[in-house]
């Protein structure tokens, strides 16, 4: 009986415990919701599934509710946002994280003086994203876009820090001109040089005419417009983003060693009838010495930026600051920007708005060792040449002179450790760039805008050969340089909507822009003392004359646009833009650029609706031209030519005629026609983008030879024209989209460019390669011929004593310059970027991989390395493993010998093509219930590796080199003694506050 009754109350017991824990469970409680960024968001929806209650957020984010029960699934939602379900697990706080929705047609996006929907667009536009441009360190803009969009090739010039970038858009247009893309940043032309990747909202690129003619004059070679992050209404917000990278050389050359290098000058002297130079005893007990390993170095590289972005409903501001800091792979070598950001949004009444945006910015290099350099001349050329015998110091610690360690090395090898210690080279510049605006709506429908801008920029170069440099007395330069560019818009902007059916919108306005530039150079040698550096010219025993200069032109313009649309099925837009620069004479001072497109929007027709699954599919049509200037300001003035002219014994200022006077000059015209397709299905998880395009360019300028009859050697014409045409393709999918998601995004770009017409038929070369084993011109410019090609001699075997032999084409018996024909082509058949991103839960791993197939590269540094015998230079392996012999004629090089000679063959051609593994990142983000209401809305911990793998045929450091590469594209694809290219591990945070 007992024992019943002690189970009766036991029952009892654990059923009222049981009842009050759960009553304990459907007490109060609060939740957050915040955006991506942390921020709190205003007004959200969240609805206890299965029942009618619902609950908003307040100003802060929060909601609170009451007599929920543990495991009660709530449905956050909000417009623009993706919805999200959540089990309620602790009713004592915790955070949910709502994630945008990804409806890209109705992005907006920039275009020439405005912005349109995505799925309004009538021309051809690639998007890239910010998260795009901040995935891994990037010391420019320009370096983040690499392989990111359809249609545009971005090269590094060399591996240095600070190292300039080379961009095309669909091909070059011009032999003479720049043929870089026009920056508008924030509305207003710009450089994306001083540009901190952190401070970037996105970059719209535009590549056809029917969407750059609205630049005119200066859109020819494409238009890459950059919005940069301004503040927005709601609470304040911090954001850091820091980290710290590891460079490394991505790889070594495969160098001779001591043994191998005496090995090697003994076959060459002995092949010479001179003896073998060290004897066997030398080579047993050779001291090795590895040169590379003296000059480079792991590096590290900081990259640190932090913003401050808020406002509310009548004035926004944003205030950041960035500092790149870069050490390069070789010693003593560095780049350093420090950015400082400001904007501010003002809505003075209901009308009146105003703007203003400031940008700071100091850039400084140090020791920027140029890509060149023969014999050992120069750095980059003396560290695989320099002697693996000897270290860079004699016993007594002073420098080693390695061009007097033997009697066969070149004069010109220098030592590369005393050229790192005491020759200096500085480059800094100071740019301010400030602009603002006004916006006036006196109706719903109609704006006045108008803006203006100023950017100066104040730089300074200071070279300095210290007397402890073997040789050296002391050498001092400085180079000064002051340029402003000035440009003011104003525009008149008109929209309207009539029944239901029909929107439009016109654009008229008028911009002037002016740029000054005013270099000073001063120059000395022989200094008593090294301590001044630069800093005291005057008391250099040698001082040279200076030098000054100014530089100025002008443009005017007045443009006009309008789009319509029909219904959202048919959209037509038209552009008409009217340039007068002042770099034309009068009569040619003017140049008009038309545009027009068509887009018809196949989804919306019934019969593309009832297939269910397709979400857009838009059929582009478009034609424009756009133009280039192409000159230097003064080319159509009768200028006079300064010199020196010795009469009686006396030094007196002379003058005489420059260049020609052009006749009739006309500006270089860029016609181009678009067919583009849009194509996205299955809930936009796909979607296609695909590009054909025609571009011909007419009156290409460059400088003629004219009889020295005329007392003239050149003159200004229009000498021909040019072809590109090309195919370009963008395929985004959403593979996965789950609690695991995978993202990939995939874009190839064929362009062949083809030259159609010259100036009777005469061909244009490029500069001198200037190296005295090859002191040739390479790249040519012919009819019928891509821009650039080189244009060399063909080897055909050794002779019977291992010298080259070279065929004779024109069957004269004998080799001379009418042998050479096309060896290689500089320019890439296609160019690629694939991008994978997968994430599940709080992981998110990225891999981005880009490449070039089909290009070539003419190797000045295989050589000046592998072929200059009798300089006494170190050299590849190789050299040692297959020279020509007697018993051994099938080999890769001739005969060892001061006597083996070279031209400029295809013997240095080599495959450009590779493929790089460029970015992969692996990425934490701390969940929110572990923040909970603190301080930090968002914090996220990442590492990722750079140039972790390359896949390439070139036999020198890296394939990606364009040595003379920049705006002008005759001269391209050469490698001669490029900054070697480095590959990295970064690791980092990113956090909100």
């Amino acid at each position: 009986m007992n024992k019943t009754k002690w189970k009766n109350y036991s029952l009892l017991l654990g059923a009222f415990l049981l009842q009050q824990l759960a009553l304990g469970q459907q007490g109060a409680g609060q939740g957050l919701v915040k955006d991506e960024q942390g921020v709190p968001i205003k007004g959200a929806t969240v609805k206890v599934v299965g029942t009618a209650k619902t609950f908003k957020t307040d100003e802060k984010g929060v909601f609170k509710f009451s007599d929920l029960p543990v495991g009660a699934t709530l449905l956050l939602s909000f417009v623009g946002y993706q919805n999200q379900e959540v089990v309620l697990k602790d009713a004592n706080g915790f955070t949910v994280m709502l994630v945008p929705k990804d409806n890209l047609l109705e992005e907006v996006v920039a275009v020439g003086y405005g912005t349109v929907k995505k799925k309004d667009l009538t021309g051809s536009v690639s998007s890239i994203s910010a998260k795009e441009l901040q995935a891994f360190p990037n010391a420019t803009v320009a370096q983040a876009m690499q392989g990111r969009a359809a249609g545009v090739q971005v090269q590094q010039n060399s591996g240095q820090p600070g190292a300039g970038i080379q961009i095309r858009i669909r091909g070059a247009n011009s032999v003479r001109g720049d043929n870089e893309p026009l920056w508008i940043i924030d509305g207003f032309p710009g450089n994306s040089n001083m540009l901190n990747t952190s401070d970037i909202e996105n970059i719209e690129v535009l590549k056809d005419a029917s969407a750059t003619a609205i630049y005119g004059s200066r859109g020819a070679n494409g238009v890459v417009i950059v919005t940069t992050r301004k503040g927005k209404a709601g609470q304040t917000r911090v954001e850091y983003n820091g980290n710290y990278t590891v460079q490394s050389v991505r790889k070594k050359l495969d160098l001779l060693d001591a043994k191998g290098y005496m090995q090697l000058m003994n076959i060459q002297q002995k092949n010479d009838n001179g003896g073998e130079f060290f004897s066997a005893e030398d080579i047993a007990n050779a001291s090795q010495y590895d040169w590379q390993d003296l000059l480079f170095q792991s590096a590290p590289l900081h990259d640190y930026n932090i913003a401050v972005l808020g406002g509310n409903d009548k004035t926004k501001f944003s205030l950041s600051s960035a500092i790149y800091d870069q050490k390069g792979v070789v010693r003593n070598n560095s780049f350093q920007r420090i950015n400082v950001r400001g904007t501010i949004d003002h809505q003075i009444n209901p009308k009146v708005s105003v703007f203003m945006n400031t940008l700071l910015n100091k850039s400084h290099s140090k020791n920027g060792y140029p890509s060149a350099g023969l014999r050992g001349g120069s750095l980059m050329s003396a560290i695989p040449g320099a002697l693996p015998t000897v270290g860079p110091y004699l016993e007594d610690g002073s420098y080693r002179l390695l061009n007097s360690t033997y009697p066969f090395v070149s004069d010109g090898l220098i030592n590369p450790i005393a050229y790192i210690n005491e020759v200096s080279s500085k480059w800094m510049a100071n740019r301010v760039i400030l602009n603002g605006g006004l916006r006036y709506s006196p109706l719903k429908d109609l704006t006045f805008n108008l803006g203006a801008n100023l950017t100066n920029v104040d730089s300074r170069s200071d070279n300095y050969t210290s007397s402890k440099y073997p040789e050296s007395i002391g050498k001092a330069a400085i180079d000064l340089g002051n340029t402003s560019e000035y440009n003011g818009s104003a525009t008149v902007e008109y929209k309207n909507a009539w029944n239901e059916k029909h929107q439009f919108l016109a654009l008229v306005g008028t911009t002037a822009d002016m740029y000054i530039a005013r270099p000073v150079s001063l120059s000395g040698s022989g200094f008593l003392s090294d301590v001044y550096e630069t800093d005291n010219i005057g008391s250099a025993s040698i001082i040279n004359t200076p030098s000054s200069g100014y530089t100025k032109w002008t443009m005017l313009s007045y443009l006009g646009r309008i789009n319509y649309d029909f219904d959202e099925r048919l959209l037509f837009t038209a552009s008409l833009r009217a340039d007068g620069s002042s770099r034309y004479s009068t009569g040619n001072k003017w140049g008009y650029f038309p545009s027009a497109a068509l887009a018809y929007r196949l989804s919306e027709e019934e019969f593309v609706k009832t297939l269910g699954f397709v979400n857009d599919l838009k059929l582009r049509l478009g034609y424009g031209q756009t133009g280039s200037t192409a000159i230097d300001p003064y080319y159509t003035l009768n200028m006079l030519a300064g010199s020196k002219a010795v009469f009686n014994d006396n030094l007196f200022n002379a003058f005489a005629p420059g260049n020609r006077l052009p006749a009739n000059l006309k500006w270089e015209t860029t016609e181009q026609t678009n067919f583009g397709i849009d194509f996205s299905v299955l809930k936009d998880r796909l979607r296609f983008t695909a590009d054909y395009y025609v571009k011909n360019t007419r009156d290409l300028l460059n400088a003629v030879q004219l009889p020295r009859s005329l007392g003239y050697v050149t003159t200004i014409q229009n000498i021909g024209q040019m072809q590109n045409k090309g195919f370009e393709f963008l395929i985004d999918a959403r593979v996965w989209d789950t609690d695991f998601k995978w993202n990939l995004t995939t874009n190839f770009s064929f362009n062949k460019n083809k030259v159609k017409k010259l100036y009777e038929g005469q061909d244009i070369l490029g500069s001198t390669l200037n190296i005295t084993i090859l002191n040739d011109n390479l790249n040519l410019v012919r009819e019928g011929q891509p821009m650039g090609v080189f244009y060399g001699y063909v080897e055909d075997g050794y002779t019977d004593v291992g010298k080259i032999k070279y065929k004779d084409l024109n069957a004269d018996g004998k080799i001379t310059t009418a042998d050479k024909t096309y060896i290689g082509n500089p320019n890439p058949k296609f160019t690629y970027g694939l991008n994978s991103n997968m994430t599940y839960k709080n992981f998110d791993l990225s891999v981005f991989v880009q490449g070039s197939k089909g290009n070539d590269i003419y190797s000045l540094s295989m050589a000046a390395q592998t072929m200059d015998f009798g300089q006494g230079l170190n050299t590849l392996r190789e050299v040692l493993n297959s020279n020509w012999t007697a018993e051994n004629t099938n080999t890769m090089y001739p005969k060892i010998s001061r006597t083996s000679s070279t031209m400029m063959s295809d013997r240095f051609v080599y495959d450009g093509s590779y493929l790089r593994l460029k970015n992969v990142q692996l990425s934490y983000n701390v969940p929110s219930v572990w923040l909970g209401e603190k301080a930090i809305k968002r914090l996220q911990f990442y590492v990722s590796g750079q140039n972790l793998l390359t896949i390439s045929k070139y036999p020198w450091f890296d394939p990606e080199v364009n040595t003379k590469g920049g705006a002008n594209s005759l001269n391209q694809g050469i490698d001669h003694y490029a900054y070697p290219v480095a590959k990295s591990f970064s690791f980092g945070v990113k956090l909100g506050l």
